[in-house]
C-alpha cells in the first residue's frame, strides 16, 4: 500500500492556494477528508483455480491474496483483505462438493444483504471471474444465475462477469507469447465465449451483462505471463462502480506501467481509467464549492495548470505517468 494517502497532497495543495477563499477551502479540505475515508467494497468470486488471487495480485499490486490454495473445510470462509480504500472478500464460487456449495452460497447471499454503518448495503461490485480454459462452466452458471443475481437486490448493475486464463483458452493455441497477443482465431473464439456467456446469463435471469476476458498473468521460477486486458478489466470495474466512489482507486490501483500495456486496443481503456478517477476526484473534492476547474488544472486535467505527477507525485504521479 501507498504510505501518503492521495489526498493529503491535495490538502497541502489546498492550504498554500491564495486564490481559494476560506469558505472554499473549508469545504473542500472537508471534501477531501471524505474521500479518503471512503472505502470500495468488492466481492471477487469464482471456481477453485479460476485466478481471484492472481487478479487481485495484478490490480492492485498486493501479495496479500495467497495463490494456489485449495479449499478445505477450514478455509471456506470469505477472505477480506483491506488495503487503503479498496476492501476486497475473496469468496470460492461452487462445484467444490455438495456440503462446500452449499456454505459458499450462504457466505455469499449473507455477505450480498450485509449492510454498512451507514445501513446501505456493503458491497460495491460482484466481481464473478470465470476460468476461460475450461468448457464446464455449468457451476460458474449456477453461481451466477441461481445464488448472485436473485440476492443482488434492484441495483444489477453490481455484477460484473470477467473470463481470465484467456491465453489458455484453446489449450495453449492462438496465443503469441512473444507479443503477448491472442491469434485472430483466438479472438474469434474468445468473443464466442462472451456472447454465450451474455446469452445464458440473459436467458435464465433477464438480466444483461458485458463480459470481459483478461488474462491475470502469473509468475514462477520457470516461466513468466504478463497480463493482457488488465487495463480493460479495471475501466470495466471503474464503470460498474458508482461515480462519487472511483476517486479512491487510484491509492490502490497498482503502480506497475507494464501490468497495464498490454490489451486489445478496441478502446483506449487507459485515457478511460485515468479520466474516470480524475472525474470522480474533481466532482468529489469540489463538492459545495465552485471551484472545480481550479482543482482540475492542479490535477492535469486538460493540460493546464499545474500537473500532479511534478507537483505532487505519489499516487497521482503513477496515475499521471501511465493512464
Amino acid at each position: 500500500m501507498k504510505e501518503k494517502h492521495f489526498t493529503e497532497e491535495m490538502v497541502d495543495l489546498i492550504n498554500n492556494d491564495s486564490s481559494i477563499s476560506d469558505e472554499d477551502k473549508t469545504q473542500v479540505l472537508r471534501n477531501l477528508a471524505k474521500i479518503k475515508d471512503t472505502k470500495v467494497n468488492i466481492l471477487i468470486t469464482g471456481a477453485t483455480g479460476c485466478g481471484k488471487s492472481s487478479t487481485i495480485n495484478a490490480l492492485f499490486q498486493s501479495d496479500k491474496a495467497k495463490v494456489g490454495q485449495g479449499v478445505n473445510p477450514e478455509t471456506m470462509s470469505i477472505s477480506k483483505y483491506e488495503l487503503n480504500n479498496i476492501i476486497l472478500y475473496d469468496s470460492a464460487g461452487l462445484g467444490d462438493g455438495k456440503e462446500a456449495d452449499r456454505v459458499h452460497s450462504k457466505n455469499i447471499i449473507d455477505k450480498l444483504y450485509e449492510k454498512d454503518s451507514n445501513g446501505d448495503v456493503l458491497i460495491d461490485l460482484v466481481l464473478v471471474i470465470l476460468d476461460g480454459s475450461t468448457r464446464d462452466l455449468g457451476t460458474s452458471f449456477e453461481l451466477i444465475n441461481s445464488v448472485i443475481i436473485p440476492n443482488l437486490g434492484e441495483d444489477k448493475s453490481r455484477l460484473l462477469v470477467a473470463i481470465n486464463r484467456s491465453d489458455v483458452a484453446m489449450s495453449g493455441r492462438g496465443w503469441n507469447h512473444e507479443e503477448n497477443t491472442p491469434s485472430d482465431k483466438l479472438v474469434n473464439f474468445l468473443n464466442d465465449k462472451l456472447r454465450s456467456t451474455k446469452e445464458r446469463i440473459k436467458e435464465a435471469t433477464g438480466v444483461d451483462t458485458d463480459p470481459v476476458y483478461y488474462v491475470a498473468g502469473y509468475k514462477d521460477e520457470d516461466e513468466e505471463q504478463k497480463p493482457y486486458n488488465l487495463s480493460k478489466l479495471m475501466a470495466f470495474i471503474l464503470r460498474h462502480t458508482k461515480p462519487e466512489k472511483r476517486a479512491v482507486f487510484i491509492q490502490d490501483i497498482n503502480n506497475d506501467q507494464s501490468m497495464w500495456e498490454a490489451d486489445d486496443q478496441l478502446e483506449d481503456y487507459k485515457e478511460e481509467i485515468r479520466g474516470s478517477m480524475f472525474e470522480s476526484i474533481v466532482a468529489s473534492a469540489a463538492a459545495g464549492a465552485d471551484i472545480g476547474g481550479k482543482i482540475g488544472s492542479m490535477i492535469g486535467m486538460g493540460g493546464a495548470g499545474r500537473v500532479i505527477g511534478g507537483a505532487v507525485g505519489g499516487a497521482w504521479g503513477a496515475i499521471t505517468s501511465f493512464f
